[in-house]
């Protein structure tokens, strides 16, 4: 085991286990840290006791990685393995049928992790590919990705691609619909990736009417494969009551435009509300069971989408990330 690996490792974890942000940061900082010295630079720190002396390396990281350069399994990820995780449920034939995710981020826009671990992480999961959707730039609190950063994005995922094929990180954005329905990125830009979550996440308290026909000028768009999160509802945390919009017309305009509805896993948004969902499929939308993972650990969420699929009737031909990268690409129609 290496120090670096060690800390990943109980971020993880930590990140399993639904811990704050915070406390999993430290430790992926830190593997960060840890991985731009030498060996033997490292040794000689922690030999002196001058580990903490390093900006992002605490008492609590500094003893993981004496004890990874003494040999032993670090006492910290030995008592983080031994807490039980929140037990996944069964998400039944689905679940095994996914073969990739179509919402995910990186720490280029609010997620904690690079993107290489991020997709070690989906290619551990059995997966083939997965999206990479960060957000677009008008959700500063989250550092959208702005055109540029955006375009030098790419550049990173072409490079990455090459190194872990056959498994493939897909280009995205989870892109910002604005109040009139259109999309918070550059059009042409839109164009060059490979697939576009289109998400609202501002005024998700507007009239019912406005609402709807900014879903469905946004569902309308020619650029748009996903509905993200439909109602923008948070049942944990703080909480965040459903936006109000005509649903059936949404999800019809959803069929007849080819754009899937996401089945958000994140456990703190399971959106749509089952009795949306189950609408959705009356409608005979398709749809796309995601993780919204801003970090590893939380990829395995799925489970949760799964699951709630399953209970309102969803099937698997249904769904659009059980298919192949390129019959995935294919679907989109253009």
């Amino acid at each position: 085991m290496e120090p670096a690996r060690a800390l990943r490792d109980i971020a993880y974890e930590l990140e399993k286990r639904g811990e704050p942000t915070y406390r999993v940061r430290a430790f992926r900082n830190a593997a960060s840290v840890v991985a731009k010295l030498t060996p033997e630079r490292l040794a000689e720190l922690a030999r002196t006791g001058r580990l903490t002396a390093l900006k992002g390396i605490g008492t609590a990281t500094a003893s993981v990685i004496e004890d990874v350069l003494a040999g032993n399994v670090p006492e910290y990820l030995r008592k983080v393995e031994a807490e039980e995780a929140p037990e996944l449920p069964d998400g039944g034939a689905l679940l095994p049928a996914l073969r990739g995710d179509c919402h995910t981020h990186s720490d280029w826009s609010d997620g904690g992790s690079p993107i290489a671990e991020m997709a070690e992480a989906a290619r551990a999961l059995g997966h083939e590919w997965m999206v990479l959707t960060d957000h677009s730039p008008r959700l500063r609190v989250a550092n959208g990705l702005s055109a540029e950063r955006l375009s030098q994005q790419l550049v990173v995922v072409a490079e990455l691609n090459r190194e872990l094929a056959p498994f493939r990180v897909l280009t995205g954005i989870e892109v910002d619909i604005l109040l009139d329905g259109a999309l918070d990125q550059d059009e042409d830009l839109l164009w060059e990736l490979d697939f576009v979550v289109a998400s609202v996440h501002s005024e998700l308290r507007m009239p019912r009417q406005e609402m709807t026909a900014r879903m469905l000028a946004a569902v309308a768009n020619p650029r748009v494969n996903v509905l993200g999160h439909c109602t923008g509802r948070k049942v944990a945390g703080r909480n965040r009551p459903e936006s109000e919009f005509d649903a059936e017309k949404v999800f019809e305009a959803c069929r007849d435009n080819g754009v899937a509805i996401e089945i958000n896993s994140r456990v703190d948004r399971l959106d749509p509300p089952k009795r949306l969902l189950k609408q959705a499929v009356e409608v005979g939308c398709e749809f796309a069971i995601d993780s919204d993972a801003h970090a590893p650990g939380q990829l395995a969420w799925k489970a949760y989408g799964c699951a709630r699929a399953l209970e309102c009737g969803v099937g698997i031909e249904q769904v659009i990330n059980t298919r192949t990268a390129d019959d995935l690409l294919a679907w989109r129609g253009y």
